[in-house]
């Protein structure tokens, strides 16, 4: 399944040095830095564009360019280098200014050094080894959030760390400026979809609206019934679409008002400029089915999406689909039931209808099946196991006074048997240490029951994501124990607390 195009968002690398060094050495750092750029281009497998930068000398430069960044809508972020030696105090008032995710580059242009011709040309030179200590220095003393790589660029491994930082910086661009729209309010009584929504958009960014049902009940009266036959039409070239839905198929009907609300979802998302939207099986008006195969087609696209009208959950998934890459598989999810044994005990993750085809380990059969809940008609939906592989389940909860973030590792694996009386989406996994350990730690964690779950963002880009955020991350892994995630929870807690004092934050 396809994944939204990314915009061409940029990723600006600024290079500092000073008027110190002499227009002939300034035209190397200049020559040098732009090596660079292409050389860790070459490596970068997130969907951005390195854009180099003239070298900064002065101050006012710094400043000028730093700002012009923040105020740069396509800019997602920005790599600072000290090629030579930049005086530190130099970058306070850019620092002042910069509002984008930060990742110092400490490198050289070098990879070897030239131990038989090596002079005081060379060295004055290249001075990263002690220019980019003075920027670190500056930058922890003045609290400034930042990433620090360290490496050649050609190196691969200094290429994945700069990918998984581009690729939190393109999800946090994402939550920054997401449009969020629920179609009716979340579900009576249930305390961990809801949430305050404008605290939610002064830390976060997010903008979460509601509409009335009945504005997506009037967009799909609107839809043409050859608009939606073509698109049923598309269906039966993608899928495995069940024979009684199929053209001529005695409830091929009810797949050509599947497609309706699809086409309708897509117009209204389209219109008011949305990424995510919510639906909510108690709240469904007019409809006549609830949203099933239109909301998996949708966050394929990249759409986030949340149950019940769950739209933390919901923005979190289009931050992670922004963050995930081309083909690979990132999907609103559910722990549902488990499996205590014998044998490994697992997860069996599913949900009503809307689990994304992303992570379908193959081609998705499109069926009809009653649906005990909503006292609507039959929904349509696709209906798949998910592949196996490694991957993380993640969720963002608000805790009145901050948000946190949890995640956990997981093995997705194939189920113990196949699931005939199942009709709907589903994935199976191990999470990691146990089920018993993970299980516990994430309620410590006051975790959610909706996740977003992907085999492709890894954890290294969700914590920089959270650091972006600022806000709490807390990682379930193999490594963890009870005693000491309680230990680490406390701590947490008194440490935002605290920072939030000290910043008069939220």
């Amino acid at each position: 399944m396809s994944q939204a195009k990314t915009p061409n968002k940029t990723v600006w690398f600024v290079t500092g040095s000073q008027a110190l060094y002499g227009p002939e050495t300034l035209e190397q750092v200049a020559e040098q830095s732009r090596q660079v750029v292409r050389q860790l281009a070459d490596g970068l497998q997130a969907p951005v564009e390195l854009v180099w930068k003239p070298v900064v000398l002065t101050a006012d430069q710094i400043r000028r360019t730093l700002l012009d960044a923040t105020s740069d809508d396509d800019c997602v972020g920005v790599v600072v280098w000290m090629h030579t030696f930049s005086p530190a105090k130099m970058w306070i008032a850019g620092f002042e200014v910069l509002h984008k995710p930060l990742l110092h580059l400490h490198t050289q242009a070098n990879q070897s050094l030239p131990w038989s011709t090596i002079d005081m040309d060379f060295m004055n030179l290249n001075q990263a080894a002690h220019g980019d200590r003075e920027l670190a220095h500056l930058a922890a003393r003045a609290n400034v959030a930042r990433t620090i790589v360290v490496g050649h660029p050609t190196s691969p491994a200094v290429a994945a760390k700069v990918t998984d930082w581009a690729r939190a910086a393109l999800g946090w661009h994402t939550m920054r400026t997401l449009r969020l729209a629920r179609f009716g309010d979340n579900m009576r009584f249930v305390a961990v979809t809801d949430g305050d929504k404008t605290g939610a958009q002064l830390a976060l960014g997010m903008s979460v609206e509601q509409y009335g049902v009945n504005s997506l009940v009037d967009a799909v009266a609107e839809v043409a019934d050859a608009d939606a036959e073509a698109l049923t039409a598309e269906y039966e070239e993608l899928y495995d679409v069940a024979p009684e839905l199929r053209r001529g198929g005695d409830r091929h009907e009810s797949l050509v008002y599947g497609a309706k609300i699809e086409i309708a979802l897509r117009h209204l998302l389209t219109a008011g400029g949305f990424g995510a939207f919510t639906s909510n099986f108690e709240d469904l008006g007019g409809l006549r089915q609830l949203p099933g195969l239109a909301v998996q087609r949708l966050m394929a696209d990249g759409y986030g999406f949340g149950g019940e009208g769950d739209w933390k959950t919901s923005a979190l998934l289009a931050t992670m689909k922004a963050m995930t890459t081309p083909g690979g598989g990132t999907s609103f999810m559910e722990d549902y039931t488990y499996h205590f044994g014998p044998g490994p005990e697992r997860v069996l993750g599913a949900h009503m209808l809307e689990v994304c085809p992303s992570i379908a380990d193959g081609t998705p059969r499109i069926e009809i099946h009653p649906l005990g809940i909503g006292g609507r008609e039959d929904p349509v939906r696709m209906v798949f196991t998910g592949r196996p592989g490694p991957g993380r389940v993640v969720c963002l909860v608000d805790l009145g006074d901050r948000f946190r973030f949890v995640a956990n590792e997981i093995t997705v694996v194939a189920p113990d048997e196949s699931l005939p009386n199942l009709p709907v989406a589903r994935a199976v996994w191990e999470p990691a240490p146990d089920l018993a350990t993970s299980a516990e730690a994430w309620m410590l964690a006051a975790g959610s029951h909706h996740t977003v779950l992907t085999t492709d963002v890894p954890l290294a880009a969700v914590e920089h994501l959270a650091r972006m955020a600022a806000s709490e991350l807390v990682v379930i892994d193999g490594g963890t124990t009870i005693r000491r995630h309680r230990a680490d929870l406390e701590a947490g807690a008194a440490y935002h607390r605290l920072a939030a004092g000290l910043t008069g934050g939220r």
